[in-house]
């Protein structure tokens, strides 16, 4: 029998799938990658993979004069959802689910940066692994909530943080993958002016990092788990 086959999409090369690689792999998936800016991106139909995870990027959904894979990217998105084919989606990777599933994303009045928990709403969702864990939070901008979407979370500073439609389609606004991986200090060194937006500074990131990281990466994984094993055919 064939092995299921899981394809990551890359924004930007220090936002992969760091801490929900284990459970995806462990679930018999074989896992591959691509950035956006490789050549074959644009001819992949995003329908075929049977598992489609993407993750975060600096940019926004809505910059896409500067970003011209964007428009093409949501084009075959929308293809793959319309499908019900199984989806996960974080930070701006959720943002594209939810611009392609009609709800639209746009610019929010704060910068969210730094771990803290989110209210969970649906108990019986994945996300009860992740109840009352302080995760990662990197985001400016927000989204309305797609037409039949559920609402499954939110946080103090933004009421949208997770929805799903159905068993197949799971979007994370917030980071449960990191906690773990040494690529945080790039996002750091990234991206300075939002740390500061936010209130906070690179050496009490760091030391949330090292409190809470593996915590949340082990919450992060075992609602990835869930996901998996509830998926429908």
């Amino acid at each position: 029998m064939p092995r299921k086959t899981a394809l990551i999409i890359r924004h930007v090369p220090h936002e992969g799938v760091a801490g929900f690689r284990a459970p995806v792999e462990d679930a018999g998936y074989d896992v591959d990658r691509i950035d956006v800016a490789d050549p074959a991106f644009a001819s992949l139909d995003l329908r075929e993979p049977d598992l489609l995870i993407m993750m975060g990027g600096p940019m926004g959904v809505y910059e896409q004069d500067q970003h011209p894979w964007i428009r093409c990217q949501l084009r075959r998105l929308a293809l793959r959802l319309d499908a019900d084919r199984p989806t996960l989606g974080v930070c701006f990777g959720a943002q594209m689910m939810a611009e392609a599933m009609g709800g639209k994303v746009f610019s929010g009045p704060h910068k969210e940066v730094g771990f803290h928990p989110v209210k969970v709403y649906a108990n019986d969702s994945p996300l009860r692994h992740i109840a009352d864990v302080p995760v990662l939070h990197w985001h400016g901008d927000t989204f309305a909530l797609p037409p039949d979407a559920e609402l499954l979370a939110s946080s103090h500073v933004y009421e949208h943080q997770a929805f799903r439609r159905g068993r197949n389609v799971l979007a994370l606004q917030f980071h449960a993958e990191m906690g773990l991986d040494p690529r945080f200090d790039a996002w750091i060194e990234q991206w300075p002016e939002a740390v500061a937006e936010a209130g906070s500074t690179p050496e009490s990131l760091r030391a949330a990092h090292d409190l809470h990281g593996p915590v949340a990466v082990a919450a992060g994984r075992a609602m990835i788990r869930q996901w998996l094993e509830e998926l429908e055919p």
